[in-house]
């Protein structure tokens, strides 16, 4: 009976990525992670995955988990968009999740050299990628102060 019904209470991926988006929205983090990690957890081939762990990344990179410090997440939320490309390579989310490990380790935890590894990753996988506009920019701007961008692209202008 037991076995009966622990196969009974176990959910679908479909029911597993509702209830996260519903945890999100009661500002339920620690459930929508657990309803996120189980379904990439349970359900790896499941084509419902990748949007789960690009769900699971941005809560990461959003910093909303608590006891866990600022970097410790934006590494986490690197890992898992990282993941996307690499367990999915063909999935719709693979070239958004590249492009943002890209973007946190540039911008978030200033890491230039692996964000420059990236980022060239990306383009030379994905040249035709909506994003590689932006990641183009995002390379030939890193590190810069949002004054120094205006400066150069006044300097382009003239």
């Amino acid at each position: 009976i037991l076995l009966l019904t622990g196969c009974a209470d176990k959910k679908t991926p479909g029911e597993l990525l509702s209830d996260g988006e519903k945890f999100i929205s009661e500002e339920n983090l620690p459930e929508a992670v657990l309803s996120y990690e189980t379904l990439i957890n349970d359900y790896p081939e499941d084509v419902l995955a990748p949007e789960a762990t690009i769900r699971l990344a941005a809560i990461y990179q959003n910093k909303l988990v608590k006891n866990m410090s600022e970097e410790e997440s934006l590494k986490r939320s690197v890992e898992l968009f990282k993941s996307i490309y690499q367990k999915y390579p063909d999935s719709e989310q693979a070239p958004t999740g590249l492009f943002m490990a890209g973007f946190v380790l540039a911008n978030e935890l200033r890491n230039f050299d692996s964000a420059t590894e990236t980022y060239n990753f990306f383009l030379k996988t994905f040249p035709e990628h909506e994003l590689s506009t932006s990641a183009k920019e995002e390379l030939n701007n890193m590190g810069l102060t949002p004054e120094e961008i205006l400066q150069k692209n006044l300097a382009r202008q003239n």
